[in-house]
């Protein structure tokens, strides 16, 4: 059986957290077809790697997603609220892990090993969003404590 292959757009590639996202795509074997490095006017022409070949960085616009299955976003809140959209409307799936979405009703909030089920809410508006770092580190604690049982409060006699 040959597994799907997907077209990969990381938009904010050549900051820290970007190049950290190609780095763990690359470790897992994520099966890409194509991967497209997105960032600001500053970086274009840049080449970053994938997989030992080295990948020119485009500018991050409202039409650089033509084709892609899913968008990656590590740009800001700014950059992803302006350009999200562009990506749903071009049929890509948005990873967003800025607050630009954290809060909205119609948007998941998924840490995979936590509530991966959510991540099918999605459709809704074609995008899911993650906790901030320090969140999904101590939820990846807490959880497995939730799990065991609930912890109430106790208040002292006085």
């Amino acid at each position: 059986m040959s597994r799907k292959e997907f077209t990969v757009a990381i938009a904010g590639a050549t900051g820290a957290v970007g190049e950290l996202i190609i780095q763990i795509l690359e470790e897992r074997n994520f099966p890409v077809r194509e991967m497209r490095y997105l960032a600001s006017s500053r970086s274009v022409g840049r080449k970053l790697l994938w997989r030992d070949k080295e990948i020119e960085v485009r500018e991050l616009t409202k039409d650089a997603f033509g084709g892609v299955d899913i968008a990656l976003f590590s740009a800001g809140g700014g950059r992803s609220k302006e350009f999200a959209a562009a990506a749903v409307e071009a049929g890509a799936v948005v990873v967003d892990n800025s607050s630009a979405f954290r809060m909205e009703p119609d948007i998941p909030l998924v840490v995979p090993e936590v509530n991966a089920e959510d991540i099918g809410d999605y459709t809704k508006r074609g995008i899911i969003a993650n906790p901030n770092c320090t969140t999904i580190i101590m939820i990846m604690a807490l959880k497995p404590l939730h799990d065991y049982g609930k912890i109430a409060a106790q208040v002292p006699q006085l």
